[in-house]
């Protein structure tokens, strides 16, 4: 991130509400318990997004009421709802601040639900994974002609001209490089899988050079959402854990991320 793009991150409130124009519905049990068009974007310095909907958005016949309150030095006393559907009941699912902060009356009249007790979350007819879209946040997947090789322990592991280079927010340059371009029998797939809002769904192989197995190393979308096609079926290799990422001769520097 550049200096002036964190300045200026720097200079916005802990905690800022923007509406959005997206269809948002959370479903449990294949029941959906909100819906709206009149959804809103909370965020907060140092937390994931998170929709908050008005209250009018949800179905009242399977809200039970709760005794649960925390609270939040920057928005106030939370109470809260379980959402009774069929014979299960969602305990605290929704959470609203009656009497917010002064500084976010806006917060009066709308509710936030905790995202991994609602079973499906959607966007218009686009299922969102894992936390609310940042509608800042920013993919793109573009072909190159860029030389790209991979090294592990000397030897060259993947080695092309025609990586699809995928450029995200706040994070480092991924390299997707087609299958046919990298020594798939150093591959060992694994039960690991990842979900990102943005990318889709993510399968995973271990690679093992000589001795030496790097777990977690390689990944793959093999059906990514919509609005980034052109990475489906390629493999990526974890730059963090990888010896040596060249691109057109020169060795790029080990990202910092929070997989380093």
């Amino acid at each position: 991130m550049s200096t002036a793009v964190q300045h200026a991150n720097d200079l916005l409130p802990d905690v800022r509400l923007e509406p959005t124009a997206r269809r948002i519905r959370a479903l449990i049990n294949d029941e959906t318990v909100a819906d709206t068009i009149d959804a809103f974007v909370l965020f907060e310095r140092d937390h994931l997004p998170a929709y908050y909907l008005p209250r009018a958005a949800l179905r009242d016949e399977l809200l039970v009421e709760s005794d649960h309150h925390t609270f939040c030095p920057r928005k106030g006393t939370a109470s809260y709802h379980h959402v009774q559907v069929g014979d299960r009941l969602v305990e605290n699912a929704i959470w609203y601040y009656p009497e917010p902060l002064d500084h976010l009356p806006e917060l009066s009249g709308l509710v936030s639900f905790y995202w991994d007790r609602v079973d499906h979350w959607f966007e218009e007819d686009e299922e969102v994974f894992e936390h609310a879209r940042d509608p800042y946040h920013r993919v793109d997947a573009l072909q190159s002609s860029r030389h790209v090789q991979i090294v592990v322990d000397g030897r060259v592991v993947a080695d092309t001209k025609r990586p699809v280079l995928l450029f995200e927010t706040g994070l480092p340059t991924r390299y997707y490089i087609p299958a046919t371009d990298v020594r798939t029998d150093l591959l060992t797939a694994n039960d690991s899988a990842s979900v990102c809002p943005y990318k889709g769904t993510a399968t995973y192989w271990s690679l093992t050079v000589g001795d030496r197995t790097i777990a977690d190393a390689v990944w793959s979308y093999p059906n990514p959402v919509a609005q980034v096609p052109t990475i489906a079926g390629l493999l990526c290799f974890f730059d963090e854990r990888i010896d040596h990422v060249i691109v057109d001769g020169v060795e790029q520097s080990t990202p910092v991320t929070p997989w380093s």
